[in-house]
């Protein structure tokens, strides 16, 4: 009969404690404190909130509810700390700035002016659709770059292992490689580099990787790069076009909140995810310090279509422009899920053709010179 040892977790803690100066749950406490709420929660989190609000509940008793029924240990401590922060004499805008990392100052922003209005409720549940849609065209447009990304990495990593494995054995059969054709010369080589560096090949994909990292840190190395990604060819159209998405949305809710112009354009400035269009916002805001209105600023401008800049211009004739900029944002998002389906169909032929062609330049480059064999024997 097998023996059964029964773990005694408290002794054990007790144990790590006094050796290594910390306890499990000192450990489980920093691993909660990095995690990051998910863009599903805090959807959630807003419905609920402004359901509870609208039925006439109280912001703390409705934490305190959520609190209760939550099976999430990162959002427990999050809902327990957000009752700390109104007992403590908070409102809930105040308390969520707490929580830079995980609501962001235009989150924050629309629910200070839902408290101060009185209809945070309706404030709550404009949040919940901004964070639905705004992540929702972020993932489309991760998704769109990692497709091709990754057939990229599968063409290399089947380029590298023909190079390495296959080539090297079928040309043991020629003989004197220096009467090879060039193509088949050219492939040797290629093949003998992969085989002798394969190392210097990987620290240098890992090397450039690292660098352009580090390059992007920089103020003006992320200028640049962001830049550079506006300009690639289909990509740069779809990043721009969820970009002025972002833009349209998040500036129409803050303006609809009662947030003004100024303040609004400084928040957005950081919602964009880009530097080249945060620094172009920063400038706009600086315009309109001055009096010159939105349109005016952003004529002949090419990171603002025309099409959009003439519905601000609209939007500002008619004292309407949070819901014209907030038609404009459905209009983008549209645009994206039609560009995206268009790349993925497009892209598929285009990676089957490049990688016909790649086997096809080392099929050529092993069979012309058993080609060429085959000859010298049927002459013979």
């Amino acid at each position: 009969m097998s023996d059964f040892i029964i773990l005694d977790t408290k002794n054990e803690a007790k144990v790590i404690k006094e050796t290594w100066g910390f306890s499990m749950d000192t450990i489980d406490a920093w691993m909660i404190s990095k995690q990051r709420i998910k863009t599903e929660q805090k959807v959630i989190f807003f419905r609920l909130l402004a359901t509870m609000v609208n039925a006439g509940l109280s912001i703390m008793k409705s934490i305190t509810i959520l609190e209760k029924q939550e099976k999430n240990l990162l959002l427990q401590k999050a809902y327990a700390n957000i009752i700390i922060g109104i007992k403590s004499g908070k409102n809930l805008s105040q308390t969520l700035r707490d929580y830079g990392e995980n609501f962001s100052d235009s989150e924050c922003s629309i629910i200070e002016s839902g408290e101060k209005t009185g209809k945070l409720n309706l404030s709550l549940l404009q949040l919940a659709e901004q964070v639905e849609k705004v992540s929702g065209m972020t993932k489309k447009l991760k998704g769109a770059l990692m497709y091709p990304a990754a057939i990229v990495v599968v063409m290399i990593g089947s380029i590298m292992v023909l190079m390495t494995m296959v080539v090297p054995k079928i040309v043991e059969i020629f003989g004197d490689k220096s009467k090879l054709p060039p193509l088949t010369q050219f492939l040797i080589a290629t093949s003998d580099f992969f085989v002798n560096y394969w190392w210097a090949v990987i620290i240098g994909g890992v090397g450039f990787v690292v660098a352009v990292s580090f390059w992007k840190q920089t103020e003006s190395g992320k200028y640049r790069f962001d830049q550079i990604m506006l300009r690639l060819p289909i990509m740069g159209s779809v990043m721009q076009k969820v970009i002025l998405s972002k833009f349209s949305r998040v500036l129409s809710n803050l303006l609809s909140s009662g947030i003004s112009i100024v303040e609004s354009l400084r928040i957005v400035s950081d919602v964009v995810d880009n530097e080249v269009y945060r620094q172009r916002i920063l400038l706009l805001r600086e315009d309109i310090k001055k009096g010159i209105r939105i349109g005016e600023s952003l004529e002949d401008d090419r990171l603002f279509p025309d099409m959009l800049v003439q519905m601000i211009k609209v939007g500002e004739e008619t004292a309407k422009l949070d819901t014209i900029i907030l038609k404009i944002a459905d209009f983008y998002d549209e645009e994206v899920d039609t560009t995206i389906n268009s790349i993925n169909k497009l892209l598929e032929p285009i990676i089957i053709v490049s990688m016909a062609i790649v086997v096809g330049f080392i099929a050529v480059g092993i069979m012309q010179p058993i080609m060429n064999m085959a000859d010298v024997v049927s002459e013979g």
